[in-house]
């Protein structure tokens, strides 16, 4: 909380003068008063004296309450204020001098457990070293009946051997998959005399071991001519294609010519 105070020149001194004030007008009223009083006792008029004393007491105890008042009235609001400011600052200063007293005190508890828990850590994850002298005693048993342990292993080993070359066999000879390709033949004829239909049965005729015939149909060549696509498929280790084309030429009343339209392997 910040406090801000305009610069001001104070008299703070200024209630010796309003008092040294009072009392000379004071001291110079009473003498007059009392200079009043003995006149009018020789003239016989001492009511009228005694009003205008008292008069004159009374003015000057009015003019003292409202000098010397409004000064000290000023004085004493400064001063007051300036102790409840004082008195904010210093309980403010106290609580935070206990505020860092409790923080300085978690971070001396923080810092204690942290170091506690990296020790433990450590001596946790550090590995237990075996004693040298139990490895060098290990070392120095010595096994009589060693020699039957070295034929038992010869002999796992040996069988070991003969089932591994057992399984190596047994899987050389089991047969892989087959390798299969799907052809397209176009079988063009002489003319457009030559009877397709008839073709068709001649071709289908060729049979060979891996060779299966599938579809077949006429698609125009030229001419009015048409030619014969017929699809089969073979297996690549059994059956050539060169050979069956060779085989479809033969048919020499029907077949001019065989051409390949697509090789797929599947």
């Amino acid at each position: 909380m910040a406090i801000e105070y305009s610069h001001e020149n104070i008299w703070f001194d200024k209630w010796r003068v309003d008092d040294a004030e009072r009392e000379f007008y004071e001291r110079k009223y009473l003498t007059q008063g009392a200079a009043t009083a003995v006149d009018e006792q020789d003239t016989g008029d001492d009511a009228h004296g005694s009003e205008c004393f008292q008069e004159n007491r009374n003015v000057l105890e009015g003019g003292r309450g409202a000098s010397g008042g409004g000064a000290s009235a000023d004085v004493l609001n400064r001063i007051t204020k300036l102790e409840d400011d004082n008195s904010y600052l210093t309980k403010r200063v106290a609580a935070l001098e206990q505020t860092i007293i409790n923080l300085t005190n978690q971070i001396d508890s923080l810092n204690v457990s942290g170091a506690k828990t990296t020790t433990t850590s450590v001596s946790q994850k550090q590995p237990e070293k075996k004693p040298v002298a139990e490895e060098e005693d290990e070392d120095d048993d010595i096994d009589l009946f060693g020699s039957d342990d070295e034929e038992e292993d010869a002999e796992a080993a040996r069988i070991r051997e003969e089932r591994l070359k057992a399984y190596a066999e047994k899987k050389s000879k089991k047969p892989g998959p087959i390798a299969k390709s799907s052809v397209l033949l176009d079988c063009k004829p002489w003319d457009d005399e030559t009877d397709m239909k008839a073709m068709e049965n001649e071709v289908r005729k060729i049979e060979m071991d891996g060779l299966l015939w599938g579809a077949a149909k006429l698609n125009p060549l030229a001419f009015g001519i048409n030619k014969l696509s017929i699809l089969c498929t073979v297996e690549d280790e059994k059956v050539s294609i060169d050979d069956l084309c060779e085989k479809i030429q033969e048919i020499e009343d029907y077949v001019q010519s065989v051409d390949i339209a697509a090789f797929n392997k599947i």
